[in-house]
Formats: structure tokens, C-alpha cells, sequence
């Protein structure tokens, strides 16, 4: 156990862990508590401007520990075997020990960053039979040591010179000595030393940007808003700190979507600048609490509403997903105003607006977003044992589950009419039977299909509250009210957080249960995307406003555990390659 303890401290990207955990997405950046720029945290100023995505990691033995207690077997399994193989890459390939050559100099933290690469090939997915491979591990573009003895780490650097396993050379930019490796057909690095920083980077014109960088070109650290955002997120113990260029990641994701804007003028157009969070590991997960914020010169302005939806105490225990916030309306014209800089919304607002309309016989900003300013909650509930369960020689139902939409009526009469419509386009053009009925004593309309499968029902919950059911029969959960709310359920209240308050939004995820699809009839996910989330227990997020130009989110992912006892199962097949 010793030795893999060390094995992953050898290699310092942290940022591997956070996205090999499953959390977010894709979201996962790092970076020191400092208010002003002197103060950045290590390394920040070496890190070029336009770099995506900058993390500062902890070397600390215990938190590493810690760390590998997550997960599952085949994860953490995985975790070993492709850090192993980079560690040989990067060390042991260039004749370098991480004892004697490192460990006497790194110090309490690290810092490593990744470039937006849009000329890279989408990788495929892994053969069925296949060991599970975890995502995005592959060698930062680049790696800041801090160092307390520059003399030292210029020996380190110098003994390249000495090295039989790698053949080394060496040039100078801007007055600054650099070292790379030259393997023919392999991958290659450059190596220097900057005051107290060794700087590795795994291409020569990375290097020169850092140089550039460290002679006055605009870092990471001169960003607008940097170093406020960091300021005000808590730091106490963090794992890791990590900071996200949303412009830079808005090109990148551009550079491999379907837009017609280059994606240089998709990045100017973004108006958020960036996401900063801090990353730290908890008895049973990992939790992110982090800031994103407007540029100083966006149009844009995020509007203060923090009302802390009440709607989600109205779904039952069951819930296995659930997505509330504070003002439907606004999040849908955030959503149009937004999508023309955002490559990776998948329908324009404009499409889905008339998709809706052709549909569904109603327009979206004439018949629903006058009435839908208030608070709203959309949720994926199963049906009961006894739904699911068909008549004798009958075929079970087509879902197990069924979605729920609940919205704070403005104008009930609106609502009203907008219900109508549907109910007219229901029976008319889908040849559905509409009955006005009653549900546990309440009034309610129930779409029904002649083929049967799938049910619909919509109606009214005390207090202005309307809501539509549709796929499997699940009204009876919510009408009038649930026997067990949600927001009373242990693991609800343990993983989603009580703070920020008020909030915005909150999201809630039974993933475990999702994933062991529980009767749902959800489709399969591609096997190595399944085996890296059964990883997961529970997500949860709470988000809010934090001012017109910053939000404020806290994100709590729920993790398996291993035994401490249990050893860290050794990959029985040979090494890939990341």
C-alpha cells in the first residue's frame, strides 16, 4: 500500500482525481487563497493568460490517502495503472527517480495546467471487454514545481546531461537556458528552471509562452477577477484549487462543434470569464465550493433573485432526480440571450421554440413565459411496484418512471388557458382521450393513449402551484401532497448543501440508483462511461446570486468507498498507453 501511496504522489495531477471522480463535469480547476496579485497563488504568474484550465495541487501524503479510499475496484484499479504509465513517461523514461531526484525539493504544493488542444481526434470508446480507462488522464501541457533551493533544482535539471537513458539537448530563448528531451517517435518534454520554479511542459512552444509569461506577458494571476473570485472561496484544507478560462474552454469546445462562428468570435462573444472552486475531500465524497464570474466589460448582468424554492418539499421520497430554481422565465431567456456563445447547447432556443409550438400548439413567450416567473421544479419519479407490474398476458409498461414539472403560477387564469390549449391539441391532432377527473380527492385532467404505455396528468396544488406528470402514472405521488417529501430524506438532506442561502437552485441526483436503472427503463450507458459512475453514489448542488456579476455554487458528490483493508487490485492485463 506504501508503495502506491507514493506511486500516485510521483505524479502531481491532481486534476486527473477530480475528473476521474465523476463530479461535474466537466467544471475542475485550482488555485491558492491570495487577494492580490503579489499574493496569486504559486505558480499562477508562470501560467500563460489564454491556458484552460489551471490547478494547484496538494502533495500532502494523507490527503492522498484519503483520496484513494473512493471509488470501486475497477476505478481505482484503473486510477493506478494509467498514473503508473505516466510517471514512466515522465520520470522513469528520462532517467529520473521521483526519491532521490524530487521528493527533497517539491514542496507543499503543485501546480499543473492544460491548453485548449481543438486539433485533437475524439477518442473512441474502449472495447467492450476492455479494462475501465479513466477520461482526460494524459500529461498536463504543463508543470510548475516550486522549489525553496534554485540551486538544487538547476542540478537536478543539469544532471540531464549525464542522463544514458534519454538523449538530451539544449537551447536558449529570451536569455533563459531550457533542456528537452529528444526520443524519436515519443513524447518529448522541456525543462528549465525560473527563480523557484522547475517548469516542465510537454511541447517547446509551451515553454516559450511561459517565458514570455515570466517576462511580462499577461498570466493567469493579471486575470479580471482572479484574484477577488478566489478571495471569497473557502480554501481551509483544500485538496486542490483549480480555475477554469471560460472564453478559452468556450473556443476549445467550438473548435469540435457544429457552430458557423469561428470559435475566436464564439470566445469574445462568451460573457462569463471565468470559474474558480476548491476541491476538498470528505469522509464519504468530494466537495467543490467555487465562483464564477462575468467579464468587467460583458453586457450581461445576472439578476439578484434568491428565493430558495419551496417546491422540492413537494416530491416524494422516491425522487431519483430533481432540478428546482427561482424563476423559470428568467432561466429561459438567460438560455436564448446565452446559447448563440455557448457551442455546446445542442438545440438553439429558436429551434426549440418552434419545435414546441409545432408540437404542442403553443408559443412559448406568448402562452407559457408570462405566467412562469416563479419558482419551478422538474423531477424523475418511478412508479409504484403495483404500476409496474402488468395484468396477466399483458406486455409490462414502456417507463418505469415518469417526469414531473411543477411551476408557481403568476396569472393562474393564463395557466388556465395555456392547459386548454394543450388539451385541445391532445385530443385533436394525437387522438388522445382528455377526462376531467379526480385525483385522492382533487380535480385533475388525464391525458391517456388508446395504445396505452404512457399517461399524462396535469392540474393544481395548493398555493397558485400547477404541474404536469407525463410518462409512467406517477401523479398520485404528488397529489395533494407526498406522504414522505424528498427534503426529508436522510440522503437528501446529507448531500444537498444547505449553503449558499438563499439560493438560487439546487440539483439533486440519486446517481447509484439511476445507474441500476431500478425498474426505470432507462437506457444503458456505454460500458466504460457506466463502470466510471458506479463511482458515484449522490450529487448534489446548490447555487445562487451572489451579485450581478458573480454566482456562488457548492457541489457535494457522494462517493463509494473502499475498505482500507481491502488492497488496490493490481491490472492483470498489460499497461495502456494514455
Amino acid at each position: 500500500m506504501l508503495r502506491k501511496n507514493k506511486l500516485v504522489l510521483r505524479v502531481t495531477l491532481a486534476l486527473i482525481v477530480i475528473l476521474m471522480s465523476g463530479s461535474v463535469i466537466a467544471y475542475s480547476l485550482f488555485v491558492q487563497h491570495n487577494l492580490w496579485l503579489a499574493k496569486a497563488p504559486v505558480g499562477a504568474k508562470l501560467v500563460p493568460q489564454d491556458t484552460l484550465i489551471t490547478a494547484l495541487v496538494s502533495t500532502d501524503s494523507s490527503k492522498w490517502r484519503q483520496l484513494q479510499r473512493y471509488g470501486t475496484p475497477n476505478t481505482l484499479a484503473a486510477f493506478v495503472r494509467q498514473l503508473a504509465q505516466l510517471e514512466k513517461n515522465l520520470l522513469t523514461d528520462n532517467g529520473y527517480d521521483y526519491e532521490d531526484d524530487i521528493q527533497p525539493w517539491l514542496d507543499e504544493t503543485v501546480m499543473i495546467a492544460y491548453q485548449g488542444d481543438s486539433t485533437s481526434a475524439p477518442e473512441t470508446e474502449p472495447e467492450q471487454t476492455s479494462p475501465v480507462t479513466l477520461p482526460f488522464i494524459k500529461l498536463p501541457d504543463l508543470i510548475i514545481l516550486p522549489i525553496d533551493n534554485p540551486a538544487h533544482a538547476k542540478e537536478i535539471v543539469a544532471k540531464t546531461t549525464s542522463q544514458k537513458v534519454t538523449q538530451f539537448g539544449e537551447r536558449t530563448y529570451r536569455g533563459v537556458q531550457i533542456r528537452e528531451t529528444q526520443k524519436p517517435n515519443s513524447q518529448n518534454y522541456s525543462v528549465t528552471v525560473l527563480e523557484r520554479f522547475v517548469v516542465v511542459t510537454s511541447n517547446p512552444q509551451t515553454m516559450e509562452q511561459v517565458i514570455d509569461t515570466y517576462k511580462g506577458v499577461k498570466s493567469v494571476a493579471s486575470t479580471p477577477g482572479y484574484i477577488e473570485a478566489l478571495a471569497t472561496i473557502d480554501t481551509t484544507q483544500a485538496f486542490a484549487q483549480v480555475y477554469l478560462n471560460l472564453p478559452a474552454f468556450t473556443a476549445t469546445a467550438a473548435a469540435n462543434s457544429a457552430r458557423s462562428l469561428p470559435p475566436e468570435q464564439l470566445a469574445q462573444r462568451q460573457p462569463q470569464q471565468g470559474l474558480v472552486t476548491s476541491i476538498s475531500l470528505e469522509s464519504d465524497g468530494i466537495r467543490f465550493r467555487g465562483m464564477s464570474w462575468l467579464k468587467p466589460n460583458s453586457q450581461n448582468a445576472y439578476p439578484i433573485e434568491n428565493t430558495s424554492s419551496r417546491l422540492p418539499r413537494r416530491l416524494p421520497a422516491n425522487t431519483r432526480l430533481m432540478l428546482s430554481g427561482s424563476n423559470f422565465a428568467q432561466l429561459w431567456n438567460s438560455y436564448a440571450q446565452n446559447a448563440p456563445s455557448n457551442p455546446l447547447i445542442p438545440i438553439p432556443p429558436a429551434n426549440l421554440s418552434a419545435g414546441i409550438q409545432t408540437t404542442l400548439g403553443v408559443d412559448v413567450q406568448e402562452d407559457l413565459l408570462p405566467w412562469m416567473a416563479g419558482e419551478w421544479v422538474i423531477a424523475l419519479i418511478p412508479a409504484t411496484e403495483d404500476l409496474l407490474t402488468p395484468p396477466e398476458n399483458q406486455p409490462p409498461p414502456m417507463l418505469g418512471a415518469g417526469i414531473t414539472v411543477m411551476i408557481l403560477s403568476s396569472d393562474r387564469a393564463a395557466t388556465e388557458k395555456a392547459f386548454q390549449q394543450l388539451d385541445q391539441v391532445m385530443e385533436t391532432r394525437y387522438q388522445l382521450t382528455v377526462e376531467n377527473t379526480q385525483l385522492n380527492n382533487q380535480p385533475v385532467v388525464r391525458w391517456t393513449s388508446p395504445l396505452g404505455g404512457i399517461t399524462a396528468t396535469h392540474g393544481w396544488l395548493e398555493g397558485n402551484i400547477a404541474f404536469l406528470t407525463f410518462g409512467a402514472p406517477i401523479a398520485d405521488a404528488i397529489v395533494p401532497q407526498p406522504q414522505a417529501p424528498l427534503t426529508q430524506t436522510p440522503l437528501f438532506q446529507q448531500i444537498v448543501p444547505t449553503k449558499p442561502s438563499p439560493h438560487n437552485g439546487q440539483v439533486f441526483i440519486e446517481v447509484e440508483r439511476l445507474l441500476n436503472r431500478d425498474n426505470l427503463n432507462l437506457p444503458q450507458l456505454p460500458s466504460q462511461l457506466d463502470q466510471m459512475m458506479q463511482a458515484i453514489r449522490a450529487i448534489g448542488l446548490t447555487t445562487a446570486v451572489e451579485d450581478q456579476q458573480n454566482t456562488r455554487f457548492n457541489l457535494f458528490v457522494k462517493l463509494k468507498t473502499i475498505l482500507p483493508s481491502n488492497p488496490i487490485p493490481v491490472p492483470s492485463s498489460p499497461i495502456p498507453s494514455p
